[in-house]
């Protein structure tokens, strides 16, 4: 698949929704210097492309539950495609995973889990463990403190031209 060819205009579109998804046709249109019609033109390309798969709500959560954040490396037992395909099927099941990523290196996923604390987390591993999906071994790494977690894409420094 070719990727769309993105000029400043839709990029400062993308910029502006993922900073504010609940922006206004005209706040839109104001930022990123068209007229309200072609704004919104172009945002439904956008949409349409599948370049904006989504508009969704960033929740505070420590604001409702305490909450904790796990990194979870794993390493499978056996290298199978099937073995892979089992995990994977597995992973997206568990509404704790909020994350699972497949590595190269040292091991195979790494997973971000948030649980309500230590002990959640522990009974979850527990019953991923019972599951028989080819774990091998995993390591937990526990959250302490965010010092970063974006949500807005670089879209224009991976691309390379400026806003």
């Amino acid at each position: 698949m070719v990727p769309m060819k993105l000029d400043p205009v839709d990029l400062r579109i993308l910029d502006a929704i993922q900073r504010d998804g609940r922006i206004t046709k005209l706040a839109l249109a104001e930022k990123v210097g068209l007229s309200p019609s072609p704004c919104w033109t172009r945002l439904r390309k956008l949409e349409k492309a599948g370049i904006v798969s989504g508009y969704h709500a960033k929740v505070a959560v420590r604001t409702v539950t305490p909450v904790t954040t796990v990194l979870m490396e794993v390493t499978l037992r056996n290298h199978r495609h099937f073995d892979f395909i089992l995990f994977e099927r597995v992973i997206r099941d568990i509404p704790e995973v909020v994350a699972c990523w497949s590595v190269g290196g040292g091991v195979d996923y790494v997973l971000k889990v948030m649980a309500r604390d230590i002990e959640a987390y522990q009974e979850l591993v527990d019953a991923i463990l019972m599951r028989e999906m080819g774990i091998d071994r995993y390591f937990t790494y526990i959250v302490t403190k965010t010092v970063k977690e974006e949500v807005v894409l670089p879209l224009a420094g991976l691309l390379r031209v400026s806003l």
